[in-house]
């Protein structure tokens, strides 16, 4: 078991991977050819940038969730949605596993942002 510390490298890896699977390969240095420090400067400068991406992403997203809580509130709706969370976790499981990604971790992390979504939303509720 990973500590508790841990989660938040481990979720911000495992997005990476979600947006850049793609477009990473392609983007790599050669290992036969490029054995260098310089090669690891790459694949760092490569994670900046997605990490960046990913925050930009997480970003968009919590405005939405204010959006929806905002909306809840109008319509005198709980913040948990239960269903709606059980819904939606199938359909992220299969794209996770699609990209390479167990499904154990795919559930941590949307577990990790629902709970994040249901703060937010709480917090617009009360």
């Amino acid at each position: 078991m990973n500590p508790i510390w841990l989660k938040p490298f481990q979720l911000t890896f495992g997005i990476c991977l979600l947006i850049g699977s793609t477009s990473l390969a392609q983007s790599l240095p050669d290992k036969t050819t490029d054995t260098s420090k310089n090669a690891l400067q790459v694949y760092r400068q490569k994670i900046d940038s997605l990490d960046k991406q990913l925050i930009a992403i997480l970003g968009e997203r919590e405005r939405v969730v204010k959006e929806v809580g905002v909306y809840k509130v109008a319509h005198h709706m709980p913040a948990l949605q239960q269903d709606r969370f059980k819904q939606m976790m199938e359909p992220r499981i299969i794209a996770g596993k699609k990209e390479g990604l167990s499904e154990e971790f795919i559930t941590e992390f949307m577990n990790a942002i629902h709970e994040e979504s249901l703060r937010i939303e709480r917090n617009i509720i009360h």
